[in-house]
């Protein structure tokens, strides 16, 4: 079997985190077909623990999750969607404390002539 036959869109470079959340979609054959993939091809121990635990919750009366698998994830192409929504005229001005030996602004000592 070939990544291009999986139900994952781009299996073999999904990162772990993506993998976790995408694997909710599938039914219990399309787990079946990934699992059989990752053992013949890449063997990872976490990601096999993963494709077993999602395929026990299957066995135990759990749905897959609505969802399409050939969205793009905008997290895992690296961009947002929407920009930051911080604005930079918000942010408070910079502190620059005195060098070593300036003598900043304080108050007088109550013993020393003004």
């Amino acid at each position: 079997m070939s990544a291009e036959n999986l139900p994952l869109p781009d299996y073999d470079h999904l990162p772990m985190g993506s993998l976790q959340h995408r694997i909710r979609s599938l039914t219990r054959d399309e787990l079946a077909q990934v699992l059989d993939y990752e053992r013949g091809h890449n063997d990872r121990p976490q990601v096999v623990e993963l494709l077993n635990r999602r395929m026990a919750e299957l066995e135990a009366g759990a749905e897959p999750a609505p969802g399409a698998q050939d969205d793009e994830d905008p997290v895992e192409l690296g961009r947002s969607s929407g920009g930051s929504p911080v604005d930079p005229g918000g942010s408070p001005e910079p502190i620059h404390p005195p060098r070593h030996g300036v003598q900043g602004p304080g108050k007088p000592k109550g013993n020393r002539a003004r």
